[in-house]
């Protein structure tokens, strides 16, 4: 069984990428950054590694002895962390540089890159009745500042590498992925989990308000990480070289997706529209030609199925600190 390195393997989509393996029965080494107790998830009999991966020599530890790579590990969170973290979203070009490096001195196999949408030209997804932007449209390059930069720059990394040193290297596009196991809190989570936290928190506390980012007129489309992990062992073990979009084609509006969690919830909060914050582009949305027509799939979970698990998860881990604090707010008699 082929050794397999998870870089990035204590976050969110890594911690589902893991499991998805050990239940396949690969031999999996999982490394990052973070002591192990804070990995989202974490798995005995396993080879885990707290290492810090921008560091050349980390990276040639993490990759001894392996055949596969999967590179997830970057600084990065949603809207409100890489727009205001942008030097620091530019340095994960580091990882990216010595995994590359490392994994070519080692002979490894495959190597995966974990690319974004953020790679997308800003002026075509200035209408939140966007058109869908296909992988040609990353090129005349204008990506999201800072993050869209260094994801598109390790994009060509990963080209050069294997055209130059024969390394076999594969890359997926993310769109917006949501799931349980994840950050829905702290400045670093996406939408889908700020809302589902948002919503719980109204519902928890009474008070029936919801702050939302920009006016709520843009638009996303948000992939089931169980989608994400079954495409991203399809992309790697594909013989397709160039970068594929890796996301859901359905369309919603941030108002939109705060109707879904609503319903989902039971309750109807009073919306307070914040113009001044982060909100990233107007309109985005992964055209899924191309992997249709490579792979004759594409991923299809409905957002409504995939909110409702989601939104359960988080409800679990927030009622219970609800509960708390309303015991200590309570005055002794």
């Amino acid at each position: 069984m082929a050794k397999t390195v998870v870089c990035g393997g204590g976050g969110f989509i890594g911690g589902h990428l893991v499991a998805d393996l050990i239940r396949q029965g690969v031999d999996v080494r999982s490394v990052d950054v973070k002591p192990i107790d804070e990995w989202y998830q974490v798995f005995d009999k396993i080879d885990n590694r707290q290492l810090d991966l921008r560091e050349k020599e980390a990276c040639e530890e993490a990759v001894e002895g392996a055949d596969i790579i999967y590179n997830l590990a970057a600084d990065m969170g949603g809207m409100g962390f890489i727009e205001n973290n942008r030097a620091l979203c530019m340095l994960s070009v580091l990882i990216n540089t010595h995994l590359c490096m490392a994994a070519k001195d080692a002979g490894v196999k495959r190597f995966f890159y974990a690319s974004s949408a953020c790679v997308y030209a800003a002026d075509k997804q200035t209408d939140p009745n966007v058109t869908a932007l296909k992988e040609e449209d990353a090129y005349p390059a204008m990506p999201e500042d800072g993050y869209g930069w260094e994801k598109l720059f390790s994009e060509r990394m990963c080209r050069h590498f294997r055209e130059d040193f024969g390394l076999t290297t594969r890359i997926a596009r993310y769109h917006n992925v949501y799931g349980p196991n994840g950050t829905y809190d702290g400045g670093r989570e996406k939408a889908p989990a700020a809302i589902c936290r948002k919503v719980i928190e109204a519902k928890l506390s009474g008070n029936h308000e919801i702050e939302i980012w920009g006016d709520g007129h843009q638009t996303r489309s948000f992939m089931w990480i169980d989608d994400c992990v079954k495409g991203t062992q399809m992309i790697m073990n594909g013989d397709f070289v160039e970068p594929l979009n890796l996301g859901s084609s359905e369309l919603v509006s941030i108002n939109q997706l705060v109707d879904l969690v609503e319903d989902i919830a039971g309750v109807k909060l009073k919306r307070r529209y914040n113009l001044k914050a982060p909100k990233g582009v107007n309109g985005r949305n992964s055209d899924n030609t191309l992997i249709q027509k490579v792979f004759s799939w594409e991923p299809s979970t409905r957002l409504r199925d995939g909110l409702e698990r989601t939104y359960a998860w988080i409800y679990e881990q927030m009622a219970p600190k609800s509960a708390k604090r309303f015991a200590f707010a309570q005055p002794v008699h």
